[in-house]
């Protein structure tokens, strides 16, 4: 079963970075958690391979239930790009996805209302450039 992180809720904000092919790096700031690096190996979907993509979740709920759901999530979230994508599947509306496996084969799935995530414009990819650089030394 995939963690989807209370059907995406407990998802605040963030950015990935594919910029550097091969690779995803960013950061997802988590209800009850905080903010957490993710590094993964892989490329986004080629509607948005090679950039830099923002989110906020139009549906962010802080509940009480996060600390519980989310307590063993890794300092560090690591693994293989499943499916990034702003526009998965051509038989459903577009709308943000991000899905993942670890290392030890955790399921992560973030599935977004479309109009909660956009390609980085080039002044906020460079404003990002030196954590992103941070984040895949980790």
């Amino acid at each position: 079963m995939a963690q989807k992180f209370g059907n995406a809720r407990w998802v605040k904000e963030g950015f990935l970075d594919n910029h550097i092919a091969g690779t995803v790096v960013g950061r997802i700031t988590f209800a009850a958690v905080g903010v957490v690096p993710i590094v993964l190996r892989g490329d986004f979907k080629d509607d948005i391979k090679g950039e830099v993509i923002l989110f906020e979740n139009s549906n962010f709920e802080d509940d009480d239930r996060a600390a519980l759901g989310l307590a063993d999530l890794d300092s560090v979230l690591r693994g293989a790009v499943h499916l990034i994508s702003l526009d998965p599947h051509p038989l459903l509306e577009p709308h943000p996805y991000i899905e993942w496996f670890s290392a030890e084969g955790t399921h992560y799935r973030i599935e977004l209302q479309d109009g909660d995530a956009r390609i980085a414009s080039q002044q906020e990819t460079s404003a990002l450039f030196e954590e992103s650089k941070k984040l895949r030394s980790i």
